[in-house]
């Protein structure tokens, strides 16, 4: 085991107050004991994607501004930290704050310090507006402003055809603070509404919460009357997916996994690609988790696509037995032996 610090330990030496986000599958909090079982080697990073830990660290010394570090870390092949990596960023980070002894002491170089540090990176703007809603209500702080007018917009008063006009950042303040107001009533009897840009926009903020019965019971509507339609929009389809990754009603996102699982000819490698990526813990469920395979072995992406997407879920924590069970049934269609056999002989 390492004797170098954690980084969790190292800036709370510092007497700094932490938040930590994943960054990378889903914009979340990251209980702190859960980080620092992860940073000790304990456990499994929660949220991998590319065999990375992509997070974001909040934090906050006694009477400054908070501070923001988004970094991207290495795992191993059980998922869990290499700790040469997080020692090396650790060393790095050490030798830039001792050039400047009396930056660190005003506070500025713990920022400066990564600047050319290989372990960090700077996320899509997207993902930093979701960010940035998540800490300004983590610290009690106003929203942008932008909230108001994307709630004008969603409360209807504007016309669903103005949504060019809405930021992005609104849109992000209104998915986080879905629970005040009339913020979830708004979203619910926009969302059968909405043009498709703005209802994927809507979507994509969504899926980093914990969305309302409203919200959910809205999108699996708007999908019942997609999948109805001669010409199903696939955006809209694989944005709702996304839309309920975390909906307070499991039954519900159920039913609209199968009634998209269920059409073989909606399943394109982008709406398998959401469900994957960000829908996985409803895989674990038998019936989904064999629905979603038989739909992966038939996809015009091929063998690849097969072999790398069941790769990524089975990499997951807590995915690998369900899905070793599924892939081990004698109830698996012939395709989906043929795939599986190709993939691990």
């Amino acid at each position: 085991m390492s004797k170098m610090p954690t980084i969790s330990q190292f800036l709370e030496s510092n007497s700094s107050r932490l938040r930590l986000f994943d960054m990378g599958r889903r914009v979340v909090k990251i209980p702190r004991e859960q980080f620092l079982k992860f940073e000790q080697g304990e456990i499994s990073y929660p949220y991998p994607l590319q065999r990375k830990a992509w997070f974001g660290i909040l934090f906050q010394q006694q009477g400054g501004e908070p501070f923001i570090w988004f970094l991207q870390l290495p795992l191993d092949e059980l998922g869990r930290l290499v700790l040469a990596a997080r020692d090396d960023f650790l060393h790095r980070l050490l030798e830039q704050i001792s050039e400047n002894l009396q930056a660190a002491k005003e506070g500025q170089q713990l920022e400066s310090a990564l600047q050319d540090n290989p372990y960090c990176f700077k996320p899509k703007e997207e993902r930093l507006a979701i960010f940035h809603a998540k800490a300004a209500h983590a610290f009690k702080r106003q929203p942008s402003k932008y909230y108001p007018h994307a709630q004008q917009y969603f409360s209807g008063e504007l016309g669903w055809d103005q949504w060019p006009f809405v930021g992005y950042q609104g849109i992000a303040d209104m998915a986080v603070r879905q629970f005040e107001k009339e913020n979830s009533r708004h979203l619910s009897r926009a969302i059968p509404q909405l043009p498709t840009r703005p209802f994927e926009a809507l979507c994509h903020c969504l899926e980093n919460e914990q969305v309302t019965l409203d919200i959910t019971q809205a999108l699996l509507d708007r999908v019942q009357k997609a999948v109805a339609e001669t010409a199903p929009d696939p955006a809209i389809i694989s944005s709702a997916i996304r839309g309920v990754a975390q909906s307070c009603s499991a039954g519900l996102r159920r039913e609209l996994l199968h009634a998209v699982l269920n059409r073989p000819d909606l399943c394109t490698p982008d709406i398998l690609m959401a469900i994957s990526g960000r829908v996985w813990e409803s895989l674990k469920e038998a019936q989904s988790g064999r629905l979603y395979l038989e739909r992966l072995a038939e996809s015009s992406a091929g063998q690849p696509f097969f072999s790398q997407s069941l790769a990524d879920l089975l990499y997951l924590p807590g995915m690998r037995e369900p899905l070793l069970k599924l892939i081990r049934s004698p109830d698996r269609s012939e395709q989906l032996a043929q795939a599986i056999g190709e993939m691990f002989g």
